[in-house]
């Protein structure tokens, strides 16, 4: 039985809830299809920024190292500044490993209300790739003056040739395996240097994929079009701030970032991909049980796929998730009316049922 070694950092508020359900859909899968996994769990997070000032230790990335995947609850908490915990965890993690694709898909489940009027089920699904470790959110900068009037702060954006390839090149060859359509999201009537830099770069992809359908469209019309015109999209990529800004519109379009995944992939493997749900820490929320483990049993799935080659029960997870939400179960982040309000470990479990259901 082929055993994969998985290293778990549950985080922050919820991500210490559905974490445990991920755990749980894999572990059932596993059993059901001949593979197992080795979970290590890292107790890194705001709390052990607090013991230690720091949000993991100096070794951390060494630690991670020797994995076939990470997976990551959710960080954050309002007595750590944002920067610091993002900054002390997740983008190292993202930079030491080259996951320099972020991965999103969006999609309209059975049953689930859409802020949208008139759309159904599967007519809207697509993947907004994002690229992951370069562009707007770089450390190159500072300021000056502080605490006087002249005050001032400057931050560099970073585009390479290098960089800006490989996330096109990916999300070309993701289109080529979906409707082979591509969408890319730029401001080069504003932003004078990078996006016309990123845009003959793209332009230059898409003449290598002929096959491939492209258009583009500055990021102020594109959030429009995500709103009006959601089926107009098949793989939407971008920066990594407009990557960032649209992969959270998409799924409130859809209904809930609640059931938002993700994937931070080093598509050559080279070192592990770490897999995550889109939405925050929720500490209002968390210890209630009221937490929505989609999205961490998505991203889950998405290890499956991507990491350990199990396309097909990456399929079943998410066919599983399908049903469960068209059986009527929900959390109450997506309640509508008629349904069943569950807790978050009643969630997992229904996932799970379905999934045994599925694989008979």
């Amino acid at each position: 039985m082929k055993t994969f070694n998985i290293a778990v950092i549950a985080g922050d508020g919820i991500g210490r809830e559905v974490v445990p359900e991920g755990i749980r859909v894999l572990g059932a899968a596993g059993e059901r299809y001949g593979f197992q996994f080795d979970w290590h769990c890292f107790d890194w997070s705001c709390e052990t920024y607090a013991k230690t000032g720091k949000m993991m230790p100096a070794d951390g990335i060494q630690q991670l190292r020797p994995f076939d995947a990470i997976f990551l609850g959710a960080v954050g908490h309002p007595s750590v500044p944002d920067h610091i915990s993002l900054w002390g965890l997740l983008i190292p993690i993202r930079r030491s490993f080259r996951q320099y694709v972020n991965l999103r898909p969006v999609r309209l489940f059975e049953g689930i209300e859409t802020p949208l009027k008139n759309w159904k089920a599967g007519e809207i699904d697509f993947c907004v790739v994002r690229e992951n470790n370069e562009g707007e959110y770089s450390n190159i900068g500072g300021r000056l003056y502080e605490g006087t009037e002249d005050e001032l702060a400057v931050q560099q954006t970073v585009f390479t040739r290098r960089g800006v390839n490989r996330v096109l090149r990916f999300a070309f060859e993701l289109a080529r395996t979906r409707s082979k359509h591509v969408t890319s999201a730029t401001k080069s009537n504003g932003i004078i240097h990078t996006m016309p830099f990123w845009d003959e770069l793209f332009q230059e992809m898409g003449s290598a994929y002929a096959d491939v359908r492209t258009d583009q469209y500055h990021i102020d019309i594109l959030t429009a079009h995500f709103v009006r015109h959601p089926d107009w999209f098949d793989v939407v990529v971008g920066s990594n701030l407009f990557g960032d800004i649209l992969s959270d519109l998409g799924p409130a379009v859809v209904g809930s970032i609640g059931i938002a995944p993700s994937a931070n992939l080093n598509p050559e493997r080279e070192f592990p991909s770490m897999f995550e749900p889109v939405h925050g820490s929720a500490p209002d929320i968390a210890g209630k049980g009221a937490a929505n483990p989609i999205a961490m049993i998505a991203s889950f799935g998405m290890a499956l796929r991507y990491s350990f080659d199990r396309g097909r029960e990456a399929d079943l997870i998410d066919q599983a998730i399908a049903a469960t939400l068209a059986n009527g179960l929900r959390t109450a982040d997506i309640k509508s009316d008629g349904c069943k309000i569950v807790n978050t470990a009643e969630m997992g479990a229904a996932i799970i049922a379905e999934l045994e259901v599925l694989a008979k």
